[in-house]
């Protein structure tokens, strides 16, 4: 009698529902994560463009800010990249007029690449908005 080696037609559709079942948990879970480090890349952006208009300001802008994130990129205080006003799944601009300023940080695809958006200004707090985009009466970042 010759025993035939190899798995049964059973055993292949466990091995693929329990691998369906992982995939289902762990899908959810890494997408969930993602979004967490987009957000924090957006804030720490936002720090880098709020401090990059202060040195500005300080310096080349004799008491103004900068009027946008090109005029920043072209004084050597933000990479191209941030620049670009696109990173991490999150779009940026930055408006200066005189003594104010705004930053704005908004996801590409709300709830997809990321849960909330920032805003700061001249103030340097960073605040944030759940669903939606931040503005000046939005919550404070960690209050």
């Amino acid at each position: 009698m010759h025993k035939e080696k190899g798995f049964s037609l059973i055993e292949l559709l466990i091995v693929v529902t329990v691998i369906g079942i992982l995939a289902a948990v762990a899908v959810p879970n890494l997408l969930k994560s993602r979004s967490a480090a987009n957000e924090a890349s957006a804030i720490a952006s936002v720090r880098t463009i709020v401090t990059a208009q202060i040195t500005y300001s300080a310096t080349i802008g004799s008491g103004s800010y900068a009027a946008d994130l090109a005029e920043l990129e072209t004084s050597g205080l933000v990479d191209a990249v941030l620049a670009s006003g696109s990173k991490d799944g999150y779009t940026f601009a930055t408006v200066g007029a005189g003594d104010t300023f705004t930053v704005n940080a908004d996801p590409t695809e709300m709830g997809t690449t990321g849960d909330r958006g920032f805003f700061s200004d001249q103030t340097a707090v960073i605040r944030y908005a759940s669903g939606a985009a931040a503005d000046a009466s939005s919550s404070p970042l960690g209050g």
